[in-house]
């Protein structure tokens, strides 16, 4: 993926002491999008706006909260997160980068 003629912040996103790690970029149209890698290991993140999850290179699986079903996300894949909600990410061998893309 490229994005043109975007603001990217320099000041990264750090979570899960360090093994999840993202850059925001804004849109010309001023839409906010968060460019990142996940280390191999299992998150959990809660959502506040709709957001669509776009996986760049390498894998991961996700559960969505208040579901029980564990779904494998492949390079060149995406998955939508509900607002108001949340997802545990999984990450099982190589870094799994991704675009999120925050939805209203």
């Amino acid at each position: 993926m490229k994005f043109e003629n975007v603001t990217a912040i320099a000041e990264g996103n750090v979570y899960f002491e360090g093994k999840v790690i993202s850059h925001s970029i804004i849109m010309p149209d001023g839409a906010k999008k968060t460019l990142g890698v996940i280390l191999p290991g299992s998150y959990h993140f809660g959502t506040e706006a709709a957001e669509l999850m776009e996986i760049a290179e390498g894998a991961c699986s996700y559960v969505l909260d208040g579901t029980e079903e564990k779904r494998s996300v492949p390079a060149g894949e995406s998955f939508n997160v509900p607002a108001n909600s949340g997802f545990t990410i999984t990450v099982a061998d190589e870094p799994c980068h991704y675009v999120c893309s925050f939805l209203s």
